[in-house]
């Protein structure tokens, strides 16, 4: 995933790039992720930094980021999360990215978090869930999220999704991601079968997924909040 630095308008809000499994109702879902995100509330600032996520009740009682709760157990020292990515993408330099892979130890069934293709950084317990993730996820999703109470209202929060910037795929101007694969039941990592965009504000933050007519399959998403389609 190509790593921006979005404008964040207000301390309790966060943007996020991140790969997210999923398991369980729209309203109820358990739910681990990991990508980069700019979060002054957990972060004290707006640095874009490397994070983790998890819940299994929808967010509605559970679920935290990084260490600041019971749940993710970190192993390696070579990583720490919540740490400053650097360097970053801008839109006139070079494009700079991190690599994240999430896979399902099958012996003690955890969840294991991977970084850059070699550094196992630490695992989310299977028995901080109930079914669902604990047996394997439903779903994979690829993509950002911003988190306001200013979303879905009017005015429209300012904060950023990918560089700020509606995505057009043949610029690779914001958000992004590529290699996007799954480990099925065969044990071999597949490109996902059934692919969706969505956005739920596409005024706001647009996806934009390239499937057809390309060796590798792309997926681009961002946007700058509001604007004069998102008052």
């Amino acid at each position: 995933m190509k790593t921006w630095n979005p404008h964040v308008e207000e301390d309790d809000e966060y943007s996020t790039s991140r790969l997210a499994l999923q398991s369980g109702a729209y309203y109820d879902y358990q739910n681990i992720e990991s990508g980069w995100a700019v979060n002054p509330r957990v972060y004290g600032d707006r640095q874009t930094r490397f994070f983790t996520y998890w819940t299994n009740d929808g967010s509605r009682e559970t679920g935290c980021f990084d260490l600041t709760c019971p749940g993710f157990v970190q192993t390696s020292h070579e990583i720490a999360l919540g740490t400053a990515i650097y360097p970053i993408s801008t839109q006139n330099g070079l494009p700079y990215s991190i690599t994240v892979y999430i896979y399902k130890d099958l012996i003690t069934s955890n969840w294991w978090l991977n970084y850059g293709e070699s550094i196992n950084i630490g695992y989310w317990p299977s028995e901080i869930f109930e079914g669902g993730l604990q047996i394997h996820a439903e779903t994979v999703q690829w993509g950002g999220e911003v988190y306001s109470k200013n979303v879905g209202t009017h005015p429209h929060t300012k904060t950023q999704m990918g560089s700020g910037a509606f995505p057009v795929f043949i610029f690779a101007n914001t958000g992004f991601m590529k290699n996007m694969r799954v480990l099925d039941n065969t044990m071999e990592l597949r490109f996902p079968q059934n692919v969706d965009a969505y956005s739920e504000e596409y005024d706001c933050y647009r996806p934009q997924y390239m499937g057809d007519y390309v060796e590798e399959p792309e997926f681009h998403f961002g946007g700058p909040g509001r604007n004069p389609i998102c008052p």
